[in-house]
């Protein structure tokens, strides 16, 4: 791995992922539209010599072609991750997610790239059938999808395993994620959460009836995982070329919990407005438990428990409220 493609390079996961490639001593081209990513999350790769990045759109094929040129690595992370309005704009998750990831694929082949790690999401899963309320094994039968997002990446997983199926890549990593938290956090339940309390300390509006049952990983660990395989190159020798690890914690915590653990870490007590039912939205999971049992026998584990991944995340939004702005 050593000229990078990163694709949504100016987002959460993707900067994060820019600069822990860089100190590891690769070569990164980062892509981005910047219709949701923020040029301030790569203000220290963008001193970096061995780093370029390049603005454009994953629906625009010759621009990305382009651009990927000399590339040996493609880590895939550009989407619309926006569940929960996912019915307000129904053709963004296709167009988004699905068109583009056929582009990021088509690219690659006209590039004569061969590997892709590819950032897809446990919403695949939908309501699991047969492991409710039990962890989600990678190979659980996939039920009806509940959200256009996970009903996209689910077409995306399918591309990756076709491209790989039929010679054109030789590996394909699919990291099914939980939620992640950590520094750059910009989209999520502790910002919301944040952004009321900083509003009105006293009250806080939870949607759902606060039982939702959600796992969590803090973003350093998601990607410890993804380059411990990566760079194992676990798919080069799997069944397909193609390898799917489930990313989460061996944990889950309530919504409630969540909501225990900020307003301790801000020393508040706000009177709690439920919006009722079991889930919040729409799409909405309220049980997500991944069984990480087989990225774990590849020897890694993730460092920080969900609490501490929450209270890190919280901090992290005290200290940086310029992203309220910026997300507007």
């Amino acid at each position: 791995m050593q000229h990078v493609f990163v694709t949504g390079a100016a987002g959460f996961i993707g900067s994060s992922l820019v600069d822990r490639l860089l100190a590891d001593g690769a070569t990164v081209t980062g892509w981005d539209n910047l219709s949701t990513g923020q040029l301030r999350f790569l203000e220290g790769a963008q001193r970096h010599p061995r780093f370029r990045l390049v603005r454009g759109d994953n629906l625009d094929q010759p621009a990305l072609t382009a651009a990927m040129k000399g590339a040996d690595f493609v880590f895939h992370l550009a989407a619309n991750a926006d569940i929960r309005d996912g019915w307000k704009h129904p053709e963004r998750d296709l167009q988004q997610n699905t068109i583009a990831t056929f582009h990021v694929l088509e690219a690659m082949r006209a590039n004569g790239v061969k590997r892709i790690a590819f950032s897809s999401t446990g919403s695949v899963y939908g309501e699991a059938l047969v492991t409710p309320d039990k962890p989600t094994p990678e190979n659980d039968v996939f039920p009806i999808q509940t959200s256009l997002y996970g009903a996209s990446k689910t077409a995306g997983e399918g591309l990756l395993a076709a491209y790989a199926e039929g010679a054109q890549i030789d590996e394909a990593y699919i990291f099914r994620f939980v939620s992640i938290l950590g520094e750059r956090y910009t989209h999520g339940h502790v910002f919301d959460f944040y952004q009321q309390l900083v509003a009105h300390p006293d009250h806080l509006r939870v949607l759902g009836n606060g039982t939702q049952r959600k796992s969590y990983l803090y973003v350093q660990d998601c990607l410890d995982a993804m380059l411990h395989v990566t760079r194992a190159g676990t798919a080069r020798t799997a069944k397909h070329h193609t390898q799917i690890y489930n990313l989460g914690t061996p944990e889950f915590v309530q919504v409630n919990d969540s909501i225990r653990f900020i307003c301790g870490a801000l020393g508040l007590q706000p009177r709690l407005e439920y919006t009722g039912g079991d889930r919040g939205w729409i799409g909405d999971n309220p049980f997500i438990f991944l069984d990480t049992k087989k990225i774990q026998a590849t020897g890694w584990k993730p460092k920080l428990t969900i609490e501490q991944g929450i209270v890190r995340t919280l901090r992290w939004l005290e200290a940086n409220r310029w992203v309220y702005e910026a997300r507007h």
